[in-house]
């Protein structure tokens, strides 16, 4: 392909990926799909001065010829960089699933999480493109060039494999929930076209959530999956997701916050004063929190409690932060490092695992079976 030259260019070249992952239009012809134009859409903005940090009260900065410092101008790059591979790499990572679905209603849902993650996609490459010269112009096709299924992706998360349904539905209940996270963090942005980006994201990003959790909740009213199997789905994704807030005493998240970059998550909601040191730290611990409720209410579906599902302790198999490569159970108990690859084994998807859901997805009714509205 040509080099990026402009944001046509681009378009031209998102084309061209589109085509080599197999999800262009052509492809998605005659499927239950709902079209999303490709466009770059920003919402009415909630706040027009600074929020936090040092310049709290100052214009939020329409351009980066507004940004009064150099290193406050590649932090941010840095910022869109990372949220739009996260982006065109779960697109990557979900695409195998097309090829069969329990039904036209999961197929829609999952050809508009799809949809919607391309475009948020687009809106990152977008912003690059417009705001931030060459340089832009070569992160944007960047984000084109690394794929998740060659571990080239920039987060752990999204070089993992999703290599079936409850795969699926575990990631949109906690992946997509991280990123809903980070979007909303991102909406207070001091930069106001990334903040002003973000309100339509959370928006599409909300079906994103509510198809994980509706799924899995789908699985267990059908009673043909075992929870330990679901189990061992959410001990392979959590720490992940724990991961995706990023390293604990991080100086990144420090300078973020002071620049007014990126806020915390309850930001507009809190009158605490912002512990500069702990960020990402606060952030997983909201995070942990909200799945924890969000489990506890899957729990409902099954009649044994020796059976619940529980969220992973922090600790366990972590790669970023404290407890990164440390040895700690689900439940948060240290583990001699000669048993560990052992218990691992035992505590993550393994073979017989995937062999029962490749069975079940065979026979059918695996699945609280829905159906596709019209008005969908």
């Amino acid at each position: 392909m040509r080099k990026v030259n402009n944001f046509d260019d681009w378009i031209d070249y998102f084309r061209y990926w589109q085509e080599s992952i197999g999800i262009s239009e052509r492809e998605m012809a005659g499927t239950p799909f709902r079209k999303v134009g490709f466009d770059a859409k920003f919402g009415e903005p909630e706040a027009g001065t600074i929020e936090f940090g040092h310049y709290k009260g100052q214009t939020k900065w329409p351009s980066i010829m507004h940004i009064p410092d150099q290193r406050i101008r590649d932090a941010l790059l840095n910022l869109i960089v990372f949220q739009g591979d996260t982006e065109f790499a779960s697109v990557e990572q979900q695409r195998a699933l097309l090829e069969r679905a329990p039904s036209d209603y999961d197929l829609f849902s999952l050809m508009r999480v799809m949809s919607e993650e391309m475009r948020h996609g687009w809106q990152m490459s977008y912003l690059l493109c417009t705001h931030f010269g060459d340089e832009g112009k070569r992160e944007a096709q960047k984000l084109l060039d690394r794929r998740a299924d060659e571990g080239e992706r920039l987060l752990g998360s999204f070089n993992e494999i999703v290599e079936n349904w409850l795969d699926f539905f575990t990631y949109t209940q906690f992946i997509d929930r991280d990123g809903k996270f980070q979007l909303q963090m991102l909406s207070t942005s001091s930069f106001h076209p990334l903040a002003r980006s973000m309100a339509p994201m959370l928006k599409e990003e909300s079906f994103h959530l509510g198809t994980g959790n509706n799924g899995l909740r789908r699985i267990l009213r059908a009673g043909r999956v075992p929870p330990a199997v679901m189990q061992r789905y959410f001990n392979k994704w959590v720490p992940t997701a724990f991961d995706l807030f990023g390293t604990d005493n991080s100086s990144s998240a420090h300078w973020a916050y002071v620049w007014g970059l990126k806020g915390r998550f309850d930001e507009r909601e809190t009158e605490d004063t912002a512990n500069l040191a702990h960020l990402n730290e606060a952030s997983r611990e909201l995070y942990r929190q909200e799945i924890t409720r969000l489990v506890d209410r899957l729990n409902t579906a099954i009649p044994d409690p020796n059976q619940y599902l529980i969220v992973p302790d922090v600790k366990f198999n972590r790669n970023i932060g404290l407890y990164a490569r440390q040895h700690y159970t689900i439940t948060g108990e240290s583990v001699d490092a000669a048993k560990y690859p052992a218990y691992l084994a035992s505590v993550l998807p393994n073979d017989a695992d995937r062999a029962l859901l490749k069975d079940l997805l065979n026979e059918g009714n695996w699945i609280e079976f829905r159906k596709l509205e019209e008005n969908n």
